[in-house]
């Protein structure tokens, strides 16, 4: 016996409309049995992840910060997704973004103005963006897996991070602690409401870029080349559609919007460099390019509800007593369920006894 997938000729748009929620509903539910496993209260385990940051103006300020870099390189890597490039990279291209977006604050802190903090989000985008191009180079020229590519680079990138901020980049005033000068006033990206707390304008940057490559996916030529090049390769070569353009086209958006993250997460939430500079979010940004069903304004929703899941992982750890593995552990059970529902959506499964597959096989 063995199963098969056999594509729907036409899938139901009522179920993908509502599949998210459904994901987000079974991930629910399944995570209630696991903290239940673990002995502790289900119920109480949701309410930490899900209510417990919202009761406060603090938390959701904190909400916005995460959900900022998520929605930025989710957006990004939704555009790499619809034109059929796999960017797992993203995690790599914001910690060069974030590098290269360094470099006036940390090599010259004399140099100060209003100019300065602009600047350093523009280097952390070309700095992003020309990471990205690496895997996309790869591909074109040589036929290279980006899946691989781009992981591998991740690891080049946070391995020469490490060596900045431990050498050439330490603070000669930090007590040999690894990490970079402090960023002087100039290179602070602003809080949006400083009364209330330390959301920043990352999040303005989000928004803006997902409305932007929304208008772009669904409103230009450029867009309609990603689709049909993701969809139909063939049908674009017909078109006169360049697939390797529109391959460096997803990955330096891709890059750019990632860069333009990690740059704004050094700037506004840290403040510094440091051996680390994120939890993840280029990876858990996948969560939500997918939970978003690739539409750019779909992720914004995702990644709020990503970045509550983050701050609920670590209100859990505080009231209930899980661990970090276990709050990751039910985020990977949400990607889980998202794509088990979009492999339902379009599939339908057909159970073959090994004589009909040899029949059919003779056939």
């Amino acid at each position: 016996m063995r199963i098969e997938l056999i594509k729907r000729p036409q899938p139901s748009r009522w179920f993908s409309a509502i599949s998210p929620l459904l994901a987000l509903a079974l991930a629910m539910i399944c995570g209630a049995i696991l903290f239940a496993l673990m002995g502790k209260d289900p119920f109480a385990a949701l309410h930490a992840f899900f209510i417990e940051p919202l009761l406060d103006m603090w938390s959701i300020h904190e909400l916005l910060v995460k959900a900022a870099p998520l929605i930025l390189i989710a957006v990004g890597l939704s555009v790499c997704y619809l034109s059929n490039n796999w960017n797992i990279g993203a995690e790599g291209q914001l910690t060069m973004g974030a590098i290269t977006g360094s470099i006036l604050p940390i090599l010259y802190p004399d140099v100060q103005g209003w100019y300065v903090l602009p600047l350093m989000l523009l280097m952390g985008m070309i700095g992003g963006a020309l990471y990205g191009a690496v895997p996309a180079l790869l591909k074109t020229r040589f036929n290279a897996n980006t899946i691989l590519t781009s992981l591998m680079l991740v690891y080049v990138a946070q391995f020469f991070l490490d060596w900045l901020v431990r050498g050439p980049w330490r603070n000669p005033e930090g007590n040999n602690f690894p990490e970079s000068r402090q960023f002087h006033e100039y290179a602070v990206l602003p809080e949006i409401w400083s009364a209330a707390g330390r959301a920043h304008w990352g999040f303005i940057f989000a928004i803006i870029a997902a409305f932007l490559l929304w208008f772009m996916l669904h409103s230009t030529l450029k867009g309609f080349q990603i689709k049909v090049v993701g969809q139909s390769p063939r049908a674009a070569r017909f078109a006169g559609f360049s697939a390797g353009k529109i391959t460096f086209f997803a990955f330096l958006v891709s890059g750019a919007l990632a860069g333009l993250a990690g740059i704004s997460e050094v700037s506004g939430a840290i403040g510094q460099l440091r051996t680390t500079i994120t939890p993840g979010y280029g990876f858990t940004a996948i969560i939500v390019a997918f939970l978003g069903r690739l539409n750019p304004l779909g992720i914004i929703a995702a990644g709020l509800v990503l970045a509550l899941s983050y701050l609920g992982g670590e209100a859990a750890q505080l009231s209930i007593g899980i661990s970090e593995k276990s709050a990751r552990v039910f985020q990977g059970m949400i990607l889980f369920f998202v794509l088990a529902c979009d492999t339902f959506i379009h599939y339908r499964i057909r159970f073959v006894s090994r004589s009909q597959h040899d029949l059919r096989g003779e056939a």
